[in-house]
C-alpha cells in the first residue's frame, strides 16, 4: 500500500473505508442537518421566552417551566454550535487533503511523461548534434563568403591602365567637342559716324538716311567676312 494510500484510504477499494470524496459529502450532509436543528432550536428559544413573558405575572409555575425549557435549548444550541465548528475544521481539512492528493497525482503523472520523453534522449548525444550544427553552419558562412568574393575573376587587370586609359578618353572626347564648335555669330559694326548734334525737346528726330542704312550693311557684311 503506498504512502497516499495510507493517509487518505484505497480509493474505494476497501468497502470497509469511504473515500475522502464520501467523507466530505457525509461530513456536508451532518453539518447540513446540524444547521436545521440549530434554527429548529432558535425557535423554541423564542417560543419558551414569549410563554415566560406572557405569564410572568398571572401564572409563575408555567413561566419558570418555560424558562427551564429554554435553558435546555439553548444547552443544546451551544453543543450543536461546537458540533457544528469541529465538523467544519474537519471537513476543511479533508478537503485539502483530497486537493493534495490530486495535486500529487497530477505532479507524479507529469514526471512519468517527462520521464518517458527523455528516455530516448543522451546528454552527451545532444551535446555533440549541437556542436555538429555549429560546425556546419561555420561551413555553410565559409562557403557563402568564398562564392561572393571573386577571387579567381579579373585580377589580372592593372586598376592604374585603366584610369591613363579613361583619362584619354576623356582628353579625345573634349577635344572633338572643341573641333565641333561653330563660327563666331557675326559681331555688330562699329559706328563710324559722328553723334547727331542734340535736337530741342519739341523738334522731332530726324530719321536716318536710306544710304547710310545700306552703308551699314556694307560694314556689317566686311566684319562678318574678316571673323569668318
Amino acid at each position: 500500500m503506498s504512502f497516499l494510500q495510507k493517509m487518505f484510504g484505497s480509493g474505494g477499494k476497501d468497502k470497509g473505508m469511504p473515500t475522502t470524496g464520501q467523507a466530505i459529502q457525509k461530513l456536508r450532509e451532518t453539518e447540513e442537518m446540524l444547521i436545521k436543528k440549530q434554527e429548529f432550536l432558535e425557535k423554541k428559544i423564542d417560543q419558551e421566552l414569549d410563554i415566560a413573558k406572557k405569564n410572568g405575572t398571572k401564572n409563575k409555575r408555567v413561566a419558570i417551566q418555560a424558562l427551564k425549557r429554554k435553558k435546555r435549548y439553548e444547552k443544546q444550541l451551544q453543543q450543536i454550535d461546537g458540533t457544528i465548528s469541529t465538523i467544519e475544521m474537519q471537513r476543511e481539512a479533508l478537503e485539502g487533503a483530497n486537493t493534495n492528493t490530486a495535486v500529487l497525482q497530477t505532479m507524479g503523472d507529469a514526471a512519468k511523461a517527462l520521464k518517458a520523453a527523455h528516455q530516448h534522449m543522451d546528454v552527451d548525444k545532444v551535446h555533440d548534434m549541437m556542436d555538429d550544427i555549429a560546425e556546419q553552419q561555420e561551413v555553410a558562412r565559409e562557403i557563402s563568403e568564398a562564392i561572393s568574393n571573386p577571387v579567381a575573376f579579373g585580377q589580372d587587370i592593372d586598376e592604374d591602365e585603366l584610369e591613363r586609359e579613361l583619362e584619354e578618353l576623356e582628353q579625345e572626347e573634349l577635344d572633338n567637342e572643341l573641333l565641333n564648335v561653330p563660327a563666331a555669330a557675326a559681331l555688330p559694326s562699329v559706328p563710324t559716324a559722328e553723334p547727331a548734334a542734340k535736337v530741342p525737346s519739341r523738334a522731332v528726330p530726324a530719321r536716318p538716311s536710306r544710304a547710310k542704312a545700306e552703308e551699314d550693311d556694307d560694314d556689317m557684311k566686311e566684319l562678318a567676312a574678316w571673323a569668318s
